[in-house]
């Protein structure tokens, strides 16, 4: 079987850590399998090694100066419809609106729903859910969004976790302690949040909570690692810097991590925020219980849905730095322990391989081959 995953952009966001490690899973069950993307900004890979047995396609795609989200949306299509050829690819798989609205005839991803108030945005979204064939979503409250919202019922297949580098650098090996010290030295101790700042992380309702908490234990820093996105955000930005500034909070916002430093980045963590106002699984969350680390969420039924019993739901930045005080100054407490004992068995559960295995499954049935 041949199968053209189609994905956005080369940088480390959750759509394309999910589309690389889809397309490595699916050449172990025996499928030729393409990765197509844009090349931002003169990329001309990904960013992190990929597994050779996968076909990488990168469409050029140069950076224009002032160019606007609007625009932009429309030159990606554009770009990336022109580029990409469907040979004989029995499926063809987009990750995202971008790709959905460029490569035609297709199954898709709809990771998450999102409000645009951008009008090519609104419309490169509305089409990516109407025009495919099949759509899969990683988590069932996302599906139930989609069935109320469009009448369509996706296939669900639940996100895998690449867990053994957060568990190694969690570990007792002389050289995984030492990196996690490193980062202690650096920033002391630390609430560790992955995703950049963007309003549906809800960065400024993380800063709030990490404010309330450093009243009561005043050494505590926030540690933004992450944040690759094709949107502006530089007014939440702003926003989020002079909270900052109001707050007497004193943020250290790393932008993207290398791949080899973020599992040591996430162990050294006395706890994860994870305050996503919109989100179809929870990625950067499953790679902290594989690190073995506190997980604060906010309660949505997506997050309830995967993470029910290994973590702490709050609403609020009052409850979310409750939350993360009871993970800062007790962590070896009776309730902690069994938050990760669940977590560890969640981990365990969500495995690429399994994924894998259940959208071979769902490409046979799509186009009647065993």
């Amino acid at each position: 079987m041949r199968v053209a995953l189609v994905t956005y952009s080369t940088r480390p966001r959750g759509g394309v850590v999910h589309t690389l490690a889809l397309a490595e899973a699916l050449v172990d069950t025996g499928a030729q399998v393409s990765v197509w993307t844009l090349g931002r900004g003169g990329d001309d890979g990904f960013f992190r090694p990929v597994d050779p047995r996968v076909d990488v396609r990168v469409v050029p795609f140069p950076a224009v100066d002032g160019e606007s989200v609007g625009p932009r949306i429309l030159r990606s299509i554009d770009v990336l419809r022109a580029g990409f050829d469907r040979a004989s690819y029995d499926v063809v798989h987009a990750q995202d609106c971008i790709s959905a609205n460029a490569v035609g005839r297709c199954v898709r991803t709809i990771h998450h729903l999102d409000v645009f108030t951008t009008p090519e945005l609104a419309a490169c979204h509305e089409r990516a859910v109407v025009a495919p064939y099949a759509h899969v979503c990683v988590s069932r409250a996302v599906a139930q969004e989609v069935r109320q919202g469009w009448g369509i019922t996706p296939v669900v297949i639940p996100n895998g976790v690449d867990a053994a580098p957060f568990a190694a650098a969690a570990g007792d090996a002389p050289g995984a302690a030492a990196a996690r010290e490193r980062w202690r030295e650096r920033f002391g101790r630390y609430v560790v949040a992955v995703g950049g700042i963007e309003p549906r992380k809800g960065s400024t309702d993380l800063l709030r909570a990490v404010a309330l908490l450093r009243r009561q234990v005043p050494d505590v820093q926030l540690v933004v690692a992450g944040g690759e996105t094709l949107f502006d955000h530089r007014a939440y930005r702003a926003e989020f810097e002079r909270l900052a500034v109001e707050l007497d909070v004193d943020p250290h916002v790393l932008g993207p991590v290398p791949v080899a430093d973020l599992p040591s980045l996430v162990a050294g963590a006395a706890a994860m925020g994870f305050v996503s106002t919109k989100e179809g699984f929870g990625l950067a969350a499953m790679e902290g219980l594989a690190a073995g680390i506190p997980l604060v969420v906010r309660d949505l039924p997506v997050l309830r849905e995967v993470f029910g019993g290994a973590a702490a739901f709050a609403h609020d930045p009052a409850s979310t730095a409750a939350a993360l005080r009871e993970a800062v100054e007790d962590p070896g407490s009776e309730v902690l322990r069994a938050r990760r004992a669940v977590g560890a068995d969640l981990v365990a559960r969500h495995t690429w391989a399994a994924a894998a295995r259940s959208h071979r499954e769902f490409y046979a049935r799509l186009v009647g081959a065993p």
